[in-house]
């Protein structure tokens, strides 16, 4: 059991260095809705010349950013969590809730990961691009796919370890 519990451990800090290498797409993309944004402000009030697709780019680019800082964060228990009942329902209730609340989670972004991946395929196959400015959309549908199966990871991870520690 020790020794499982230490393998499910250094899986864990690999999916988090997984992770952490994800979030420089994160950033990337973050720099880019800057960028983006300040060129297609300066661009409309000082030289009176809007910038057409701004809006395209900040909404795909912010998939990428999204889907890209997610399984970090999960990583890192970063996420907002409620404990408005973990008085009332003991350390068993609470338990039972970290449990339910991974399975249904990593489920849930599986799922999304599979569809997502296959809508990249169908995409990149048939050529979608955005209206305005042509822009390639499987690339943002690759990366909402590989972040919701690197997040979908980490929870099966944290909640193999989960189960192995028990109930503290």
């Amino acid at each position: 059991m020790r020794r499982a519990l230490e393998i499910s451990q250094g899986l864990q800090r690999q999916l988090n260095r997984a992770a952490l290498a994800l979030t420089v797409v994160g950033t990337l993309c973050l720099i880019a809705i800057l960028l983006v944004v300040t060129a297609g402000i300066v661009m409309r009030y000082l030289f009176n010349t809007p910038l057409l697709g701004v809006n395209e780019i900040v909404q795909l680019t912010a998939v990428g950013l999204v889907m890209s800082a997610l399984p970090y964060c999960t990583a890192k228990g970063d996420h907002v969590a409620v404990d408005v009942f973990d008085s009332m329902l003991g350390k068993w209730g609470r338990f039972l809730g970290d449990i339910l609340s991974r399975v249904i989670s990593a489920l849930v972004l599986g799922l999304l990961c599979r569809r997502a991946a296959l809508k990249a395929l169908d995409a990149l196959e048939w050529g979608d691009a955005t209206n305005m400015l042509k822009m390639p959309i499987w690339p943002f549908y690759a990366i909402l796919s590989v972040g919701a199966g690197l997040c979908a990871l980490v929870f099966a991870v944290q909640l193999l370890v989960l189960i192995l520690r028990g109930a503290d």
